[in-house]
């Protein structure tokens, strides 16, 4: 078994806290608290204090496994971390003591296509992750943080607010002259409301509850449509909106029906969502008739990141978070984006 423990240290070497999963835990109330050595930067890396971390439903996913465990590791859990620069390694250029960074969730895919083995990103299989107060990560892995944001607004970029900027503007991009439809109020759904709004793109939602759709409306939705619309909802979606351009799925392919009966001729569904990814099958003809396109969602590349950054700055965009924890509390984190009636991000904080 390998293990993230450490047994002894003196007394002169900088200690800090992280988080463990151990290899046979599947309950946040098992993620044990360790002190060990603050790590050293080696070639080419940055050491970063982190300053906040956020959660994405993925790390629900690693923490029950087998997704993104390895039989028999210990693993620092999460992936999406914000904070500064503190040490930088030899043959580092570009960075500097106090600059304000993200991490970018797929390493080496810089523009274009996907690598073909993306990985699963920090925090899942070989990888550990950013539950800690310092994290070591090579400096082709960090991006400036938007100066208009604070740390804990930041963590919610690398996986949730670039999987919504690939949905809307990765292909066949949104325009002013757009409509689109999000589903539920997670942090995909809201970062794409409020993208698309600052394109001046017109959004709907479908939710599970008036309150809801009515504090989605306040964020900037022009309509919405909830639970009691019964499961054919995807026709009260076209009713209400003469049906939209794009669909972004943050729940999974079970939707694709409802999601076609959505669009508009010639619309796109851009799909993301892990909460079912098996469904059933298509309606061949509305996906005929309508020409419509149905594209997967993976995060994205670091072009897209740094297009999401100026976006955010340009347009003065805050994330909304629904939840901020303490580090000494993380395991209360994964109750909390669990516990339902989320209206964003949970983000745990470091002093």
């Amino acid at each position: 078994m390998t293990s993230l423990h450490t047994s002894d240290s003196t007394a002169s070497t900088p200690l800090m806290n992280r988080w463990i999963l151990p290899a046979d835990a599947t309950d946040a109330a098992d993620l044990v608290l360790d002190e060990t050595p603050v790590p050293v930067p080696g070639p080419g890396e940055v050491r970063v204090r982190v300053r906040a971390i956020s959660m994405n439903y993925r790390d629900q996913l690693v923490l029950k496994g087998p997704f993104g465990r390895l039989p028999g590791r210990d693993l620092i859990p999460l992936s999406d971390v914000a904070g500064e620069i503190d040490a930088v390694g030899p043959r580092v250029t570009g960075w500097s003591v106090g600059d304000r960074v993200t991490d970018l969730h797929v390493l080496d895919w810089s523009d274009g296509r996907p690598p073909a083995a993306m990985g699963l990103g920090l925090g899942a299989l070989h990888e550990n992750g950013v539950l800690a107060e310092y994290v070591v990560l090579p400096a082709r892995r960090v991006m400036r943080a938007p100066a208009n944001l604070d740390h804990s607004e930041a963590a919610t970029l690398p996986v949730a607010a670039l999987t919504a900027w690939n949905a809307l503007f990765g292909d066949h991009p949104i325009t002013a002259d757009s409509t689109v439809l999000i589903i539920g109020s997670g942090g995909v759904a809201l970062a794409s409301l409020q993208f698309a709004r600052a394109a001046g793109a017109q959004v709907y939602a479908r939710v599970r509850n008036k309150a809801a759709g009515e504090a989605l409306v306040r964020l900037g939705a022009a309509g919405y449509v909830d639970g009691g619309t019964g499961p054919n909802w995807g026709d009260a979606v076209f009713a209400l909106s003469g049906g939209v351009d794009k669909v972004v799925d943050s729940v999974g392919v079970s939707i694709l029906p409802q999601a076609l009966a959505a669009l508009a001729p010639g619309g796109e569904v851009a799909t993301l969502g892990l909460f079912d990814a098996a469904g059933g099958p298509l309606d061949g003809y509305a996906l005929l008739g309508k020409q419509a396109r149905i594209r997967g969602v993976a995060v994205g590349s670091e072009a897209m990141h740094r297009d999401l950054v100026r976006y955010v700055e340009t347009h003065d965009i805050h994330p909304v978070i629904d939840r901020r924890i303490d580090f000494r509390d993380a395991p209360a984190a994964y109750t909390a984006q669990t516990s339902g009636g989320l209206f964003g991000k949970i983000v745990i904080e470091v002093d």
